[in-house]
């Protein structure tokens, strides 16, 4: 497996995810965080203050596993003498790839933009991501807006209630994904001509692209319904649905008309049947219908009962599991990635995305604000004397930048 460095002025999420998924094949990504904007202020990544203590004020439960294997460094590039140290440690490190995830009006202010470490090193890989993508440079992007603003919670919910939002930050999450399968692309463009590339990620054009099974049929002339929120349904594929059991809920999923008749030999549903229902045009005309009388079919038995049915049928279907109950299936329980905290607690985290064979599976804890600063420093050739100065003038910031909070918020297993 190929593997390089990667400097990353990251925070919040989408770009965390992106450089984790790097940390997952065995890169070293090393996270470049601002220091204080005055006395009091919480430096760094916001998401470090997020959640239950595990470790420390600046390790909190939400920051833990994005940020897993990564080193960090403090520095202040509003000031010249941090954008230097960004340079040198891009030119020393021989870094592969610089990210950032900050407004694209802030690229010239802060010495990130392609354009300048281009300079410092030529076949730099960089890649941002923003709300919109360059053209908006003052846009901010934050998952829950895009979510609204690309349509995806008009689409989300019940028929009769109101816009949701998706329980994952689903828009997040795909910008990262974008950010890790492009500079791939790149690495591989520039194993061949040598050159470096920007990538800019849109986060509402990237949510946008995920429309495919929607944005088409307006100029097919759609009616507004296949447009709308419809809940657990599937608008067009019928019956596809969550359906409550006796002591639960299963969903089934029937994608073809052969399925349907699957589902209506077994003799909990032979009730559901008629001619109409036979062809799945039939059945989206009559999906309220159908829908009720398969829920009065499911309702009347067990979870186990359905299921077992289901499955001897071979029809798409799935209990509906809690987080909790997600994470002992067998195919995620044997996968999970894993971290240790100071004090030896091992904490269970998602899998990696892919089995390639070159994946780890154990990752060190997240590290303190500006844990690495020094030993960065030191290693692109800065001196004791330089590292002082620099902490003298604020270019730079450690771990003692981070003052505890007196809140109420208590560690976690305490």
């Amino acid at each position: 497996m190929i593997t390089g460095t990667i400097i990353s002025m990251e925070q919040a999420l989408s770009m965390t995810y992106a450089t984790l998924r790097f940390v997952q094949l065995g890169w070293r990504v090393i996270k470049v965080e601002a220091t204080p904007h005055h006395p009091g202020a919480l430096p760094g990544d916001p998401n470090r203050y997020i959640g239950s203590v595990v470790a420390d004020e600046g390790r909190r439960s939400y920051f833990v596993a994005p940020n897993v294997g990564k080193e960090s460094i403090a520095l202040n590039l509003k000031s010249e003498e941090g954008q230097a140290a960004l340079a040198r440690i891009i030119k020393e490190l021989q870094a592969d790839v610089f990210c950032c995830n900050t407004l694209p009006a802030r690229y010239e202010e802060l010495g990130i933009s392609y354009h300048r470490l281009k300079q410092v090193k030529p076949d730099l890989i960089w890649a941002g991501i923003s709300a919109m993508g360059p053209d908006y440079p003052d846009a901010a992007g934050y998952d829950p807006a895009i979510q609204a603003m690309a349509g995806f919670m008009d689409v989300t919910g019940s028929a009769d209630g109101p816009p949701t939002l998706s329980g994952i930050p689903l828009v997040d999450l795909k910008a990262g994904d974008e950010v890790f399968s492009n500079v791939w692309m790149a690495l591989a463009e520039r194993a061949v001509n040598g050159t470096g590339k920007r990538i800019d990620v849109s986060m509402v054009q990237s949510a946008a692209s995920w429309l495919i099974t929607l944005l088409p049929l307006i100029d097919f002339g759609c009616e507004d319904w296949e447009l709308g929120r419809c809940g657990n349904e599937h608008r067009k594929f019928v019956p596809t649905n969550a359906y409550p059991t006796r002591d639960g809920a299963v969903l089934l999923a029937i994608g073809s008309d052969a399925l349907w008749q699957r589902l209506v030999s077994l003799p909990r549903f032979a009730g559901v049947a008629n001619d109409v229902r036979s062809t799945n045009q039939g059945r989206v005309a009559d999906r309220h219908a159908i829908h009720t009388d398969i829920a009065a079919a499911t309702k009347a038995h067990t979870t186990e009962e359905v299921v077992g049915d289901l499955k001897q049928a071979r029809i798409p279907h799935a209990p509906i599991r809690t987080v909790r109950e997600a994470m002992e299936l067998a195919a995620i329980s044997d996968k999970l990635t894993s971290t240790t905290t100071p004090d030896g607690t091992v904490v269970r985290m998602q899998p990696s995305a892919v089995d390639t064979g070159f994946e780890k599976s154990h990752f060190s804890f997240p590290p303190q604000y500006g844990e690495h600063t020094e030993a960065v420093l030191r290693e692109v050739g800065y001196g004791p004397d330089e590292i002082t100065a620099l902490n003298r003038q604020g270019a730079i910031a450690g771990p003692d930048a981070i003052t505890p909070r007196n809140d109420t918020q208590e560690k976690v297993g305490t």
